[in-house]
């Protein structure tokens, strides 16, 4: 009951990414977003998750973890209500930030929650097991229930549905969760608002520059004000006692690889499900529950790679795993390139969805095993919050950097289409043209299939990257396999 109750949690919170995935094209229409500025709907929410994790990890090793996690989840469920009640993008894309917060308060001290819950060997290697299948496989089920809202309810119940999820985990944590131990310390809130500023300005410089170009002074402002917040974040680190990053963790050349390729991989998936939600409802023309059922297969598989790995990684040690899902990973990405407007979901979807998506489920697990292995207990919450932190800016920045080059390609596409459009079109239609600046399939479609094949390009390069580092950077010593056996002695 402990593992389901923090199996739940990571599993609102990782589902919530993608549950507002599927309903993008509706909230675009209902608050007014441009398709590149729709990114922020994910952006806004991911990077307070990511730049506030290490600050949520600390907040739980000192203060306890229970308490924290419950104080994060009701944080999450507020958010969530604030949410689905917005009138403007401004409103929406707070609440999305405050619904990061809470996101970051509960997650890693969720992880930690494991590690001190589960003794350490198989015990522990099947509750790591279930909670990266649900930290995996959770996007894809968030798509498939945020169809189902959307199609039967309306958009915003895509976030309301969190509040009694929320509220029943609340209830049910004091009964089933016993209370960490308490480690003195204090709150690096400096290295937090750092970390975090730093990081939007990278992402506002990527997306910035997909709607107004590379010169643009903007844009090029934000990427400079960017490298002076994060080179400070690194100075603060170096000189604070207690930092909320102890960098002396990338000193392990394990974790240091893992924590890479969790960037690279995190940067891959999160543009995987940004841009096919787009493709099979605006190309393929799905239905938002069509769309959802779609991705379903995903979790399937991805819960097979999980179980997969997780009964292996005792026998083979874990690097079999990462380099093998990271090159089966890109080869998903890589098919997913050759989908264009005559593509059909089971002749050009479904099969690079199951090769991605079987690589996915065995890195999971791999990389949470690798990731906290040999980290001291009272650290375990700074290494669990690094470790997400490293998922959700890799997945952040990734999808800006993937966002930017899908507006590059659609808009040279645009440059053909435009005029292939005016050509023909009747003055009614250019008149709506220019009163919409959109156009009609399958002029559209053709713009946005570009898009989605160039940022295919580049999330399969970013899988490929994770491959190299599984295979150069990644040893696995006998104590470790010793430890995944239940031999070792537990870190204190």
């Amino acid at each position: 009951m402990a593992l389901f109750v923090i199996a739940s949690c990571q599993l609102m919170v990782v589902l919530d990414i993608t549950i507002v995935n599927i309903a993008l094209p509706h909230i675009q229409r209902s608050l007014d977003f441009s398709t590149t500025s729709l990114s922020w709907v994910v952006n806004a929410y991911t990077l307070t998750f990511g730049g506030l994790l290490l600050l949520g990890g600390r907040v739980g090793d000192i203060l306890g973890r229970r308490r924290v996690f419950v104080f994060g989840v009701l944080l999450f469920v507020l958010a969530s209500l604030l949410g689905g009640l917005s009138q403007n993008s401004w409103q929406l894309l707070a609440a999305r930030a405050l619904q990061g917060v809470g996101g970051a308060i509960a997650s890693p001290t969720a992880l930690a929650l494991i590690s001190t819950t589960f003794r350490e060997g198989p015990e522990r290697n099947r509750a790591f097991g279930v909670f990266a299948a649900v930290s995996a496989g959770g996007g894809a089920i968030g798509l498939l229930a945020g169809g189902m809202l959307v199609e039967w309810l309306n958009w915003r119940w895509v976030l309301f549905v969190n509040v009694p999820i929320g509220l029943l985990i609340v209830l049910a944590t004091p009964r089933w969760i016993r209370e960490s131990e308490r480690h003195p310390g204090h709150f690096d809130l400096t290295g937090a608002l750092a970390s975090t500023i730093g990081m939007v300005l990278l992402v506002y410089g990527f997306i910035r520059a997909a709607q107004d170009g590379w010169r643009d002074g903007v844009t090029l402002a934000a990427f400079g004000a960017a490298v002076v917040v994060l080179l400070t974040f690194v100075l603060v680190e170096r000189r604070s006692r207690q930092p909320i990053t102890p960098l002396h963790m990338f000193a392990d050349r394990n974790r240091a690889g893992t924590y890479g390729m969790m960037l690279s991989l995190a940067a891959a998936i999160f543009g995987m499900f940004f841009f096919l939600t787009l493709f099979v409802q605006n190309v393929l023309d799905f239905s938002p529950l069509q769309a959802g059922l779609a991705f379903l297969p995903v979790s399937a598989v991805i819960a097979v790679g999980a179980g997969l790995a997780s009964q292996l990684l005792p026998k083979y040690g874990p690097k079999p795993f990462m380099v093998t899902g990271a090159i089966l990973a890109a080869t998903g990405l890589a098919w997913l390139t050759l989908t264009d407007v005559h593509s059909t979901y089971a002749g050009s979807i479904l099969g690079p969805l199951l090769v991605f998506s079987l690589g996915m489920g065995m890195e999971f697990v791999s990389l949470t095993l690798m990731a906290l292995s040999n980290v001291a207990t009272h650290e375990t919450g700074a290494a669990s919050g690094l470790l997400n932190a490293t998922q959700q800016v890799g997945g952040s920045l990734g999808l800006s950097i993937l966002v930017t080059m899908f507006g590059t390609a659609s808009n040279h596409e645009a440059d053909k289409q435009i005029p292939a459009f005016l050509a023909q079109a009747t003055r009614a239609e250019r008149l709506r043209f220019e009163r919409t600046g959109r156009l009609p399939p399958p002029y559209a479609d053709e713009i946005l299939t570009a898009g989605v094949s160039s940022a295919f390009v580049v999330a399969a390069i970013f899988t490929a990257i994770a491959a190299v580092i599984a295979l150069l950077v990644i040893q696995v010593r006998p104590s470790d396999l010793e430890r995944l056996q239940g031999g070792g002695m537990p870190t204190s």
